[in-house]
């Protein structure tokens, strides 16, 4: 079906340094013995200019030179309300740019309605994934509760802030200003582009937007401009933070979170139904008409690796996946809070083969897991290797690790910060003039809990267990993102 935004909806419902609020730091000396990973969520007031990092560490290896630009929440805190979960806080874009051998941080709060509206009125009031919000709320589409939080695209001479469930934020790539939000189409202004895109090998990028049970379906041409959107009918309306693609297929993953009732905040709109196990539907990219549907066993997930599809139309992609939803809609929380017991268990790494004949399997690989990424020379084709954050554990939520998982031989190449850090997720930067899937750094941000401070790492793909090729650090720490792109 070829997609409007009226199609769509038919089917369903100035730079300063850093510094942290009052309220955050009464809050987080109070608690800072019962949620020592309470910095993990800290709230930053303003811009962050521009300022060197310090080598603490190693040496920056010859090659290494681009932007690591990173989306996360940034501000949960005002002091006439709060936001109620970590995914709703405004979104900061982070830049570490790194130039003869030498680092530099910066960041910048994408310049959104909800931000503006909300800095007036000294008061969180717009509903996000678990905030409710209240009568305040300037609401007239979806780009007013639009926190421009979650992910970055490089474009050209911007970068786009993405988020759940509206349109992407262009921001600009040099001084981290806001441009605006981006329209692929006049008449799909503000419909959802979700946060994680797939690349083909010739530039193409594919994108969905769920609304219910109907599901937008974006491919775009290398210069991000629009190439088609068309309109897809679900097998069920789940809650989608992901999909992944083959060089010939998209992979729609259906976990049995589903909707149930209309509501804010967005996640008590779902239910989670294990009973209804997980189903993954496969969509030709050449005729989004042609679907197969796959059963697996029941399972949670925010992200998947890439996929790929072998000489017999077998498809394998590895995901993260958790057991129930109970992160999602009470870990966030307790993380914005700074107290109490996170409940939930990790998420462990799996891979999962869907057969030419129908069959589907998943093999968990017992390995906690989260943030899984590849080489992205390989999109679309058979790879060895996984990187993820890795030492996350029951009631201390956030990772201490970084971790390369070899499918091949189930081992798992592992360096651990220890407790007093927290890690975030590492992107693959290939080495210039090499192939092999592990020829490349993967580079990562870190908070020193220990230090008070970011930190900015390199290590050897190959090796990661051999610990950081090198580490910066700045005199400030900012909360955690959540993803990021190195531009080179």
């Amino acid at each position: 079906m070829h997609a409007s935004r009226r199609a769509f909806l038919t089917g369903a419902a100035a730079l300063s340094a850093a510094v942290l609020t009052p309220e955050s730091v009464r809050a987080r000396a109070a608690l800072q013995a019962a949620a020592d990973w309470s910095l993990a969520t800290v709230d930053i007031e303003g811009d962050l200019a521009p300022r060197p990092m310090r080598l603490v560490h190693g040496q920056a290896p010859a090659g290494l030179e681009g932007t690591l630009f990173r989306n996360g929440p940034g501000r949960f805190r005002r002091p006439g309300g709060s936001v109620s979960h970590w995914f709703d806080g405004d979104g900061l874009m982070r830049a570490f740019r790194v130039r003869d051998g030498r680092a530099t941080l910066e960041a910048r709060f994408a310049d959104t309605p909800k931000r503006r509206l909300e800095s007036e009125l000294e008061a969180v009031v717009t509903p996000g994934f678990g905030t409710v919000g209240d009568e305040r709320a300037r609401v007239g589409s979806n780009d007013d509760v639009n926190a421009a939080n979650t992910a970055v695209m490089a474009a050209g001479d911007a970068v786009w802030a993405l988020w759940e469930g509206g349109s992407p934020l262009a921001m600009d790539a040099g001084d981290l200003s806001t441009r605006g939000f981006v329209s692929l189409r006049d008449d799909l202004k503000g419909m959802p582009f979700q946060a994680h895109p797939r690349f083909d090998d010739d530039g193409t990028i594919w994108n969905i937007g769920l609304w219910g049970d109907r599901m937008v379906v974006w491919r775009l041409n290398p210069d991000r401009s629009l190439h088609t959107a068309e309109i897809v009918a679900l097998p069920r309306a789940s809650y989608m933070h992901d999909f992944t693609a083959t060089a010939r297929h998209l992979v729609i993953v259906l976990q049995p979170w589903v909707f149930e009732r209309r509501g804010m905040p967005y996640a008590a709109q779902f239910a989670w139904k294990p009973e209804l196990g997980t189903r993954v539907l496969v969509i030709d990219k050449a005729d989004l008409t042609r679907t197969r549907t796959f059963e697996l066993p029941t399972f949670s997930f925010f992200h998947l690796g890439d996929a790929w599809e072998e000489a017999d139309g077998t498809i394998r992609f590895d995901v993260a996946a958790g057991e129930d939803v109970a992160f999602a809609v009470e870990g966030a929380r307790v993380l914005v809070e700074g107290r109490g017991t996170v409940p939930g268990e990790p998420a462990r790494l799996a891979m999962v083969t869907l057969r030419a004949d129908g069959r589907a399997e998943m093999v968990d690989s017992g390995v906690d897991a989260e943030f899984p990424k590849g080489d992205p020379r390989r999109t679309g084709v058979r790879r060895r290797y996984t990187s993820h954050v890795a030492g996350e554990r029951r009631g201390r939520p956030l990772p201490t690790g970084l971790a390369v998982h070899d499918w091949e031989s189930g081992r798992s190449d592992r360096f651990d910060f220890g407790a007093r850090t927290v890690t975030e997720e590492a992107v693959w930067v290939p080495k210039p003039g090499r192939a092999g899937e592990t020829e490349a750094w993967l580079v990562a941000p870190s908070i020193n809990l220990g230090e008070g401070v970011t930190e900015l790492h390199v290590f050897e793909a190959a090796r990661v267990a051999d610990g950081p090729l090198c580490s910066w650090r700045a005199d400030v720490a900012l909360p955690a993102g959540f993803h990021g792109a190195w531009v080179g």
